[in-house]
């Protein structure tokens, strides 16, 4: 029963913590929020894959799978040009990758597709440094 408590409680604070970060966050850290999320994901299904659990698999495949979508949609293909269209055909080849992964039970598809999101995210993850960078030798 304590136990129990403490299980609600911390789910409780989690989801109040995670909801005052996406309400402070800038667009660009709820872009980053949703590749960890999607990596959280991931991994979380390839520790149910390599567990024999597939209801668990394919609850975290799919909400990957769900995050990479919302990715996708979210991308400006006016503005971004070639870049947002490459974006497009990498987010669907990981989305039906994920596809793969879970009808195929195979942990490695998950890690191809981990490797490919952080490239992505160390990609973005430097676009503040870039910008700061650029505003300094411009004030200078």
């Amino acid at each position: 029963m304590v136990k129990s408590r403490i299980n609600s409680a911390l789910s409780q604070y989690q989801s109040v913590s995670i909801s005052s970060r996406v309400e402070d966050a800038t667009p660009h850290r709820l872009i980053q929020m949703l590749m960890e999320g999607a990596l959280d994901k991931i991994a979380t299904a390839k520790g149910h894959m390599l567990h024999d659990e597939p209801a668990e698999k394919g609850r975290h495949i799919s909400w990957a799978i769900s995050i990479i979508s919302g990715l996708q949609n979210s991308l400006d293909m006016d503005r971004g040009g070639e870049l947002s269209r490459n974006l497009d055909d990498l987010y669907d080849y990981m989305v039906r990758r994920l596809g793969e992964a879970g009808a195929s039970n195979d942990p490695a598809i998950l890690d191809e597709i981990s490797s490919l999101l952080l490239e992505v995210k160390g990609a973005w993850d430097v676009i503040p440094q870039q910008l700061a960078a650029e505003s300094r030798k411009a004030a200078s």
